[in-house]
């Protein structure tokens, strides 16, 4: 019951704070707006409260896993060190087929991402408090990410793909709501339709995925399609995993449904840290991993898998260095390393995976806080805008300089390990029988390639955010535009946001020292190099000319790379514009042949009354004629007939 009580805490905060936290209402008046400290005071505890209390429960419970039996025999990391498995049904529902049963099953790797979820997720939302703190609508803000916090745990917990399927669909909608929080600006509202969207396109395939493995195991319980796996047709598992591939896709934002997640950064800096490095982002990968014996039985769908992992990897990084805003350059990181992620996966090691997925979340998460408060220090997203702050950000400078050793993969960061054990899973697929061969080393060159980009673009972003001329000296920021979070004037970020930073550091930097078991270090020691490499390309760059933009090493592919190699450009042609010109002729259509037929035939009953009306004139004498007339004629007929 412990993990339906970790569930239930975000969403009852969540229910709180958007409908209690305006009660009572303050009568007071602040500047030419109404007093609403009290109810951002009281939605800051609606929201904040549960999500400690549900991170305790999560992380007892990973704790209690340790004393427990009943592992399911594999041999990860996490089925070691917390071999338990904790189960609770809270009821089942007859569908007239296949009952769906709502239960958890809270084992190693559910417990251990849990944890990730919950710790960013309270991170989260005390840093919003501060973020917010003058934001009319903060209370439905810190409601939607208790409601995304607790549809993300829902998904880690549920024992049965129905359930998850429910809190992955949650997910969606509060990623649309969020991402849209600023909807006044256009551009903002266009971002969250474009999310759900695509997102949307990849969770039909994915909810026929489960209708495919749930029918052929009778049953929607992981453990019952993982048991009745060597059952199936190997058709059936390479068709339901494909499709299954296609959710994983869209939310994870892997190629070729990747293109929502940079123009999602247009929500609140928070929320991009909560996608990105615990929720939304990392549900895909741990879909996988949670059926992975299930793709492990589908060599097809890890061929797949690694094709679109070393496209999505070395394409999204060259976009990243070639990014102006701060906040897309960690936005196409993020589809990178979750595409390291993806290749650890296709290289048939869950564990290098998902130790990535849990060090990810921790640097990342730190990235994204940390860019909040560079991008309100100087009120602009854009590193052109930037420079020289590391003097009067010292405390954010020194949180960012980890996270982006940790993202390069360097020495002693959690970064270096986890990334080591991917490239190693990725070296040894190369060389064994995981994979093609043509699909393996496709992997292992673009991930080897990757990560001299990946210095490239940490260190070109670290360069020009905290180093060189100051452009804000002498400027105080300016007052935010309606629909923008507080711009302060302090040298550091308020308390509130800067202790998340700081307690975020911590594993970003040493999180790494918890698994250091089976480290290669001749992968390691590549790595090392090829990162060492692309930032010393860099920094030489920048070197030579301080004010001009290091970017322009990548040459002529530095302007395809800032459009992300026109990849919207070409779904637009593809699918935009055809969809929209099908829309307007089923619009034209519905206008002429459906309505104008209603249309017509009002013409043509009006027509027909017209010609009966003049039957219907009101006088006597032409319908007294009209009968005699009629007489007349039957009883000539009846003569001349007789």
């Amino acid at each position: 019951m412990i993990a339906w009580l970790v569930i239930l805490l975000p969403f009852l905060g969540a229910v709180a704070a958007l409908l209690l936290s305006g009660w009572p209402r303050s009568v007071g008046v602040r500047g030419d707006r109404p007093d609403e400290t009290g109810a951002h005071r009281r939605a800051a505890w609606f929201a904040v409260a549960p999500t400690a209390v549900a991170a305790v429960l999560a992380v007892w419970l990973l704790i209690d896993l340790r004393g427990r039996g009943g592992g399911d025999g594999r041999a990860p990391f996490w089925a070691e060190a917390f071999p338990g498995v904790a189960e609770s049904t809270l009821t089942s529902i007859d569908t007239g087929s296949i009952a769906i049963g709502v239960e958890s099953r809270v084992d190693g790797l559910a417990a251990l991402v849990g944890v990730l979820v919950a710790g960013v997720a309270l991170a989260v939302q005390v840093y919003s408090v501060g973020y917010m703190r003058h934001e009319r609508r903060y209370p439905s803000y810190a409601a939607f990410i208790g409601l995304f916090t607790s549809a993300m745990f829902l998904v880690v917990y549920a024992g049965d793909l129905i359930v998850l399927y429910v809190g992955w669909e949650v997910m969606g909608l509060c990623s649309y709501l969020l991402i849209g929080h600023w909807w006044e600006d256009r551009a903002n509202s266009r971002a969250a339709v474009k999310a759900f969207l695509v997102t949307r396109l990849g969770d039909v395939g994915f909810l026929f995925g489960i209708f495919v493995l749930g029918f052929a195991a009778d049953s929607f319980r992981i453990v019952d399609v993982i048991r009745a796996l060597p059952e199936m047709p190997t058709g059936t598992v390479v068709a339901a995993t494909m499709l299954l591939l296609a959710g994983v896709a869209g939310k994870s934002a892997q190629a070729p449904l990747h293109t929502w997640l940079p123009d999602a950064m247009a929500g609140p800096t928070p929320i991009s840290a909560l996608i990105h490095a615990a929720t939304m982002v990392a549900a895909g990968i741990f879909l996988v991993a949670r059926l992975y014996p299930v793709f492990l039985a589908a060599r097809p769908t890890l061929d797949v898998l690694a094709v679109l992992a070393a496209v999505g990897m070395l394409g999204a990084a060259l976009a990243a260095l070639a990014q102006d805003d701060l906040k897309r350059v960690l936005a196409y990181s993020t589809i990178s390393q979750l595409a390291y992620m993806a290749g650890g996966l296709a290289a048939g090691s869950d564990e290098a995976a998902i130790f990535h997925l849990v060090s990810h979340g921790a640097f990342k998460a730190l990235l994204f806080l940390c860019a909040g408060a560079v991008i309100h220090k100087v009120a602009s997203n854009f590193l052109r805008d930037m420079g020289g702050l590391r003097r009067a950000m010292p405390y954010t400078f020194g949180a960012m300089t980890i996270g982006f050793a940790a993202l390069m993969g360097l020495p002693p960061t959690s970064g270096f390990f986890s990334k080591d054990a991917v490239l190693a899973a990725v070296e040894h697929a190369a060389t064994g029988r995981v994979l093609t061969d043509a699909a393996a080393w496709l992997l292992y060159g673009c991930a080897l390639a990757t990560v001299a980009v990946t210095g490239a673009y940490a260190t070109r972003a670290w360069l020009r955010t905290f180093f060189g001329e100051s452009r804000q000296e002498g400027a105080a920021s300016p007052e935010p535009a309606p629909g923008t979070a507080h711009v302060w004037d302090a040298r550091e970020a308020p308390p509130t946001m800067l202790w998340p930073v700081v307690v975020l550091a911590v594993p970003a930097l040493l999180l790494g020292f918890v698994h250091t078991e089976g480290l290669a270090w001749g992968s390691a020691a590549t790595s090392v190099v090829l990162a060492l490499l692309g930032a010393g390309v860099v920094y030489v760059a920048w070197r030579a000319d301080p004010a001009a933009d290091p970017a322009r090493v990548l040459g002529p592919l530095q302007a395809p790379s800032a459009r992300a190699f026109c990849v919207d450009s070409a779904y637009d042609v593809l699918f935009v514009r055809p969809v929209r010109w099908l829309a307007r002729e089923v619009v034209r259509a519905d206008e002429r042949v459906v309505d104008g037929a209603v249309r017509g035939s009002g013409r043509l009953t009006t027509g027909l009354s017209h010609l009966v009306r003049l039957a219907q004139t009101g006088n006597p004498q032409l319908y007294v004629t009209g009968v005699l007339a009629g007489v007349l004629i039957v009883s000539v007929t009846a003569v001349v007939l007789t």
